[in-house]
């Protein structure tokens, strides 16, 4: 049987020296077919231009990343922010890509709370324009090591709660196998999310983690049940495509080529149907 690479996506953060073009290029050439596309490298390019990268190559955009990092010290701050995930917004559309994945953010002092509240306001303020725009929210759960400077938003839980008081198919989960994998309520959860789940990220735990930031493995490497993690993805109704999401030294200083040709080989070994 022929390898299935359809469901798979290359996020941009695993060929970190790429430029969008490169990165295109590169999934086209192995027959990769999705990315998922960071702001930063998006805005050397330009939306237009991002988009006709695309279809000239026939790629799907799986995802935009990041919007959220709702929290700030003062109102103009937080209002600044919102702005921000508007924009966000509108290229996601344009891009036609499946979500906007929010990083919610850190809280700007210590009240964790009170940071809670307010990407739950961010997320209220920006939902209009999401809806208008046809585009999906996606919560991102961080690991609880990344609540100090990353996300308040820290379990698969907390996030599933958090989508769940917007009531709306426009607001939904993005399910990050290094972040959730921990949980001893992982499988219980994924169940709860069902429709809820607006994209999946792959990579793998390194033991010893190498760097807080910069230390996921490609799969195969580490100790997560990828598999399992991903059937029961499935099982809860996501068909969307799977993005190999890896931030590693190691891994941005060898040829993108090669990483890729690792990716699909790690994927179909360890991620996809057996």
């Amino acid at each position: 049987m022929a390898a299935d690479l359809s469901r798979l996506s290359l996020n941009q953060a695993t060929t970190k020296h790429w430029s969008l073009r490169e990165a295109v290029d590169g999934c086209a050439r192995m027959g990769i077919p999705a990315i998922g596309i960071w702001r930063d490298r998006l805005a050397e390019v330009g939306v237009s231009a991002a988009t006709r990268l695309l279809r000239d190559a026939g790629l799907h955009c799986s995802s935009l990343c990041r919007g959220g990092w709702f929290p700030a010290a003062t109102r103009a701050e937080r209002m600044a922010r919102i702005d921000d995930n508007r924009r966000a917004i509108e290229e996601a559309a344009a891009l036609h890509a499946d979500v906007l994945v929010l990083v919610c953010g850190p809280a700007p002092d210590r009240h964790l709370r009170a940071a809670r509240q307010m990407v739950e306001e961010g997320i209220a303020a920006i939902l209009p324009d999401a809806i208008a725009h046809g585009v999906t929210l996606g919560i991102e759960p961080l690991h609880p090591m990344f609540a100090a400077d990353r996300s308040v938003i820290t379990s698969l839980g907390e996030a599933l709660a958090l989508a769940e008081r917007f009531d709306s198919p426009h607001v939904g989960v993005v399910i990050d196998a290094y972040h959730v994998w921990w949980d001893v309520e992982v499988y219980h959860l994924i169940r709860r999310c069902g429709k809820r789940i607006a994209a999946y990220h792959v990579s793998d735990w390194i033991t010893p983690l190498p760097d807080v930031l910069n230390g996921r493995g490609m799969m195969g490497d580490g100790v997560i049940e990828l598999r399992s993690l991903r059937e029961a993805v499935d099982a809860a109704g996501y068909t969307g495509f799977i993005e190999v999401e890896i931030f590693n030294e190691t891994i941005w200083n060898m040829p993108g080529e090669v990483v890729l040709a690792l990716m699909c080989e790690r994927y179909l070994q360890y991620v996809a149907p057996a």
